[in-house]
């Protein structure tokens, strides 16, 4: 267990740099009402005023950074200036994902991943896709059940709130169509993120897509079993995905049935993500699927659960969230 952090007053004290975006704001929702911390702000009028968000890092114990990422590279830099005065970084941009130094902020990643990220001075906030991807893969790799170098593919639609101001407007505006794919030059900024933490040998082909609805996502991974080491049923895999992430938890695992019809907007305004593994009792195919509010596990929530680790601060709002 990580021992209680050392603050800079008697309660722990967040800045969100960036906090009218809508990951900034969804954070700040989430905590602005709590009695265990304090908010760090500048006027608005001096948002981008160097000087003033170098004075808020200094008063801050966390810094949470909701940046574009040039922008947050250039705020880890402020922060380390400060010297004995830093604040610990929380950046939800992904500047800093597979960056040395820096703790991946996917608390169930791993037994003992959660303390990790609670002993960190910087901690990169997943990507809302790959914390989908990585939910369902990494359990299966660790157990030898999906070998590392196994060619796979990745499948995914998100309401278009993760997409930024330009295609918030287009969608709200009317002008966008009722669905896009993206991606198509198998470069997707959460593909080194996910090789890395999924624990994977071998890129995989992922095709994300956006939809005409504000937030919610829907990942998934087709599996043909009898190409895997031991040919595996479902049942063995959701095996694996319930002794991965236990009971209780935001994680969690759903049973299912082949008349089951999945729609990605269920979990919205929750921090929880559903998985789910598709498959006949005897069947040489399965279908992994992760639900969640990408503006929440995927982006917002995730950081508040982050903050809570690095801060020791209790999760009960958090909890509340998964109903």
């Amino acid at each position: 267990m990580t021992s209680t952090p050392i603050l800079k007053g008697d309660l722990p004290a967040i800045f969100i740099d960036g906090e009218v975006g809508t990951t900034g704001l969804q954070i700040r929702e989430r905590i602005e009402g709590r009695r265990d911390l304090r908010l760090v702000s500048v006027p608005s009028e001096a948002r981008k005023d160097p000087a003033a968000r170098r004075d808020a890092m200094a008063e801050a114990d966390l810094a949470i950074l909701c940046l574009p990422d040039a922008a947050a590279r250039e705020a880890v830099a402020m922060a380390e200036e400060l010297g004995a005065s830093a604040p610990r970084i929380l950046d939800a941009s992904t500047a800093h994902r597979v960056a040395p130094g820096w703790e991946f902020g996917f608390a169930e990643l791993a037994p003992g991943h959660a303390d990790a990220i609670a002993a960190a001075r910087k901690v990169a906030n997943p990507g809302c896709y790959s914390t989908g991807a990585i939910a369902l893969l990494r359990p299966l790799v660790d157990r030898g059940l999906v070998p590392a170098g196994h060619p796979l593919s990745i499948n995914a639609v998100s309401g278009y709130s993760g997409g930024g101001r330009q295609m918030i407007e287009a969608f709200e505006s009317g002008a966008a169509p009722a669905l896009e794919v993206y991606g198509l030059g198998f470069s997707h900024k959460h593909l080194p993120e996910i090789e890395r933490y999924a624990g994977l040998a071998v890129r995989p082909i992922f095709i994300p897509s956006v939809g005409n609805f504000r937030q919610g996502m829907l990942v998934s991974i087709p599996l043909h079993l009898d190409t895997l080491p031991g040919r595996p049923a479902a049942a063995d895999l959701e095996a694996a995905y319930r002794a991965h992430y236990g009971a209780g938890g935001l994680v969690r695992v759903v049973a299912t049935t082949p008349d089951d019809r999945l729609e990605p907007e269920a979990l919205n305004g929750t921090d929880a993500m559903e998985l789910r593994v598709f498959g006949l009792p005897d069947g040489a195919h399965a279908l992994l699927v992760a639900r969640l509010d990408n503006l929440g596990k995927g982006a917002s929530g995730a950081a508040v659960q982050n903050a809570g680790l690095m801060l020791g601060l209790a999760s009960a709002d958090l909890q509340a969230r998964a109903a």
